[in-house]
């Protein structure tokens, strides 16, 4: 990445990254799917995190439209926790993921100053 581009910027397009290599990993490889077909379940988490690439000149607007996307991931990986206790250490990464990003875009939040 380009060294002009802020560190907030920077940690989320990191998280971003490291939020589909996990996907991958996890869906494809680590604790594939027993009862649906592993094509569709990968299509269904991988890809909405690749539609942002398309805004990627505007570092800014992609890292917006993922962290938009990742509320889904959150809400996703609280429920597998919840609910699947041998791929809980998956889940908390995934949660850990979409909270680094979210953060990341908050941190990167231009604030006005106050008039007067």
């Amino acid at each position: 990445m380009n060294p002009a581009v802020p560190l907030p910027y920077r940690i989320g397009g990191a998280a971003w990254f490291a939020l589909i290599g996990l996907q991958l990993l996890w869906h494809g490889w680590l604790a594939r799917p027993e009862h649906l077909p592993t094509w569709l379940v990968l299509g269904v988490t991988v890809i909405p995190l690749l539609l942002p690439f398309a805004a990627l000149p505007d570092l800014r607007r992609a890292l917006l439209w993922v962290g938009i996307l990742s509320l889904f991931f959150f809400c996703h990986g609280v429920a597998e926790a919840w609910s699947a206790p041998t791929e809980k250490w998956l889940a908390l990464a995934e949660i850990g993921l979409t909270l680094m990003l979210i953060l990341a875009l908050g941190a990167g939040v231009k604030r006005r100053k106050p008039a007067g």
